[in-house]
């Protein structure tokens, strides 16, 4: 259980059982984040406690990022005694609507009796629809006695869903392929886990066809080291338009068609271009510009088309080459993005597990340091900043023998930087690397492409290795390429069996270049 509790939440606590590991984070956004690494990483619920309206208030944006990125969470939110709620006494909470429409479920039990089973719903709502479930109880509930005489409003046990599409769904697919031309594949976030890149693999290769990561995907949904992988998508229509240009057919799988963010007139494909979707999220199909969808497990319908398609015969993309890494810095010149992400790369098992939030870089982030294994790649697929030093947290406990590494700006990290307390205090080994240049220089390029200058100033007096360190976790500030090369030298060959957090606070100069 993820918590930042408060006194409306403490007489559940008083008898938690010991069953239960409680782990404390000083902000919520620390609480979601830990919790939807953790959900992501196991693939399963994880229990998340918020302290009414302070604490669901305060959330709400990681529970907004939760939803994106597919983290199924049980949240169960505190509230004042309901004996004398109708008299709104000091912290009652107008609860069921300040997430808006980014919980998959709002419970509020009718009666103290009625909370197991609410609770019970939600795990199931979390599992099958992928996102944060919130169940609201007030305080005094949990001091009830339980009702053991009538069954609970809720399946108790396991719940199977069906992963299997409709055979007509699957004739029709083979036969939209088989009359392509010039097919390539678009994944995403629902393709991210084995079985999905195994049959996305044999599918491509049987077509030869490219695949495309999706842009702003919160996970890879391909080995992006395979020879067919050509790259992230870009986030602009005009762009998109030509990249995706010489192909007649588009598959797209764990996506929806297409993630953008600068809004461009016009249409995401050329006109003729035939798009079919898959994906088990049926919100993502339904939005989507397609002439074909399909709601239904991604593994097993690719693995079906892979060996029913007609085998082509044709020429293979140009492989994807990630670039030279830069040359060492001249005496007295800064470190860039690029010579941290490089020496990254050079250095990174291939199980690792790198956790994104810092978007000026992310570019050169997709470049250099490709997912190899499912998992290997996470971000926050909504666009809000708080969630990758937590979420990279969360993953190590979920994933405790894999490395994993945080790469965020430091603006991303001043939201993110209290669970380094939590890392340091529950023995949570991740890595965590600061790129500080020192201001939002993502939001300085985008005000470039209007023609003026932002208002807002930089920030170079802060400094977050002494935050960090405050917090109790080791931290480092690096200012020399010796003292990188020095300590991931050091650092990385050791993240498998770690059990300290550290932060690498790296001084580098702004980058600036910029292309979403």
């Amino acid at each position: 259980m993820f918590a930042n509790p408060g006194s409306t939440e403490v007489p559940f606590l008083a008898a938690l059982p010991d069953d239960i590991r409680f782990v404390l984070g000083l902000h919520e956004t620390a609480v979601v984040g830990l919790a939807s690494g953790l959900a992501i990483g196991t693939r399963r619920p994880a229990l998340v406690l918020l302290h009414t309206t302070a604490g669901l208030g305060t959330a709400v944006s990681a529970l907004a990022t939760a939803r994106v990125n597919r983290a199924p969470l049980v949240v169960v939110v505190g509230q004042q005694d309901r004996r004398h709620l109708a008299y709104e006494p000091f912290l009652a909470g107008k609860l069921s609507g300040l997430a808006g429409e980014y919980p998959v479920s709002v419970d509020q039990p009718a009666l103290a009796q009625d909370v197991p089973a609410a609770i019970e719903r939600a795990f199931h709502a979390a599992e099958a629809k992928r996102g944060p479930a919130l169940v609201i109880v007030p305080m005094d509930d949990w001091e009830q006695p339980a009702d053991e005489e009538r069954e609970p409003a809720a399946a108790i046990g396991p719940v199977w869903r069906s992963v299997a599409a409709a055979p007509e769904a699957v004739d029709v697919l083979v036969a939209f392929l088989a009359e392509a031309k010039s097919p390539a594949l678009v994944v995403g976030a629902g393709a991210d886990d084995e079985e999905t890149w195994a049959a996305l693999v044999e599918l491509a290769e049987r077509l030869v066809a490219p695949v495309f990561q999706e842009s702003f995907g919160g996970r890879a949904g391909f080995p992006q080291d395979h020879r067919l992988f050509c790259g992230v998508l870009p986030a602009e229509r005009g762009r998109l338009r030509q990249r995706l240009g010489p192909y007649d057919t588009l598959l797209v799988v764990g996506a929806p068609a297409f993630r953008q963010a600068p809004y461009v007139p016009g249409r995401f494909t050329a006109p003729g271009t035939r798009i079919a979707v898959i994906s088990n999220d049926a919100h993502e199909v339904h939005r989507s510009p397609a002439e074909l969808g399909v709601v239904a497990s991604p593994a097993v319908l690719c693995r079906e088309l892979a060996g029913r398609v007609p085998k082509r015969d044709a020429e293979p993309p140009e492989p994807l080459r990630p670039p030279p890494p830069p040359e060492p810095p001249a005496a007295g010149e800064p470190l860039s993005a690029s010579h941290v992400l490089a020496a990254l790369a050079e250095r990174l098992p291939r199980n690792a597990v790198v956790v994104e939030e810092a978007p000026v870089d992310r570019p050169d982030i997709h470049a250099r340091l490709p997912a190899r294994e499912p998992l290997g790649y996470l971000s926050a697929a909504h666009g809000g900043l708080g969630f990758a030093m937590p979420a990279a947290a969360g993953m190590r406990l979920a994933l405790p023998s894999r490395p994993v590494v945080a790469v965020v700006g430091d603006g991303s990290a001043i939201y993110g930087v209290p669970v380094v307390w939590s890392a340091a205090h529950y023995g949570i080994g991740a890595l965590f690397v600061v790129l500080s240049n020192e201001r939002y220089a993502v939001m300085d390029r985008l005000v470039e492409r209007h023609g003026g200058t932002g208002p807002w100033p930089a920030f170079a007096e802060v400094e977050l290795a002494t935050i960090a360190q405050g917090f109790g976790c080791e931290a480092r500030r690096i200012t020399t390429h010796d003292e990188l090369i020095s300590s991931l030298d050091e650092v990385v060959p050791t993240l498998e069996e770690r059990d300290e957090p550290l932060v690498l606070d790296v001084l580098v100069a702004p980058t600036l270049d910029f292309a979403p």
